[in-house]
């Protein structure tokens, strides 16, 4: 994960502000949890503000751009957690699971380091029908049944866990894929691209061209005329728990 963050994440803090209606989905998520460690913390999206809290990230590109009042942050991988036993009460990773070398010792870490809970916001390549990865980046969608861990293999490492689908506001201030799913002519914008880790690992000319054209057009307004008064939409991003033994 470390090097594709240290190639492209230097605009992240920028672009991919915590959207407060997620944020609030995800405090629910923790429950009563005071205390947590967050895996891939990135540039500290998400984190709990209420809570003692210890980031864990292993990019100096992204541990970089973490504001002076958030959390301490510690360089490391989710692989190789630096905390002991049981040392938090639950242990968050937010659109990052994905990206680790090994998924399953990384929760498998999580679940050592947590004492009750494990809360996770990942992404159902199954369950996505989303227009900009069907019609115009197929690879994207190909890539993501590649790197995105299916819900019932993370059930198989973790056992059953208690999940809900995070709807996206059209107007979601946070800049992952699935963010400007009404607001098209974002994707065109090499700023947003950026912050994007998908984008990083394809040739996306070709489907940025058909986009603009389809922009231009009308068409992509036609095809997708049933979204431009929808207030959120489920393009496949899921919030998972799981409830632990207290040790």
């Amino acid at each position: 994960m470390t090097a594709i963050y240290d190639d492209i994440g230097a605009g992240y803090a920028r672009q991919r502000k915590p959207d407060p209606r997620i944020a609030a989905a995800i405090a629910v998520a923790l429950g009563d949890a005071r205390s947590v460690i967050n895996v891939g913390a990135g540039a500290g999206s998400y984190e709990p503000t209420d809570r003692t809290v210890l980031a864990v990230e292993p990019s100096d590109v992204m541990i970089a751009q973490r504001a002076p009042d958030a959390a301490p942050c510690v360089r490391g991988s989710a692989e190789a957690l630096p905390a002991e036993t049981a040392a938090f009460d639950a242990a968050m990773a937010v659109l990052t699971v994905h990206h680790w070398r090994d998924w399953r010792l990384g929760l498998r870490e999580m679940r050592r380091v947590a004492r009750s809970r494990i809360v996770v916001l990942t992404f159902d390549a199954e369950a996505s029908d989303f227009w900009l990865t069907r019609d115009y980046f197929p690879s994207i969608v190909a890539l993501d049944r590649k790197t995105m861990p299916p819900l019932e293999a993370l059930a198989d490492e973790l056992g059953p866990s208690e999940g809900w689908p995070v709807l996206v506001p059209h107007d979601c201030m946070d800049g992952f894929l699935g963010a400007y799913w009404r607001r098209p002519e974002a994707y065109l914008d090499a700023n947003v691209r950026g912050s994007i880790s998908a984008f990083a690992k394809i040739d996306a000319e070709a489907g940025l061209a058909k986009l603009a054209n389809d922009l231009a057009s009308g068409a992509w307004r036609v095809r997708n005329a049933d979204l431009l008064t929808r207030d959120a939409l489920d393009v496949g991003y899921r919030l998972l728990t799981w409830e632990l033994n207290e040790r």
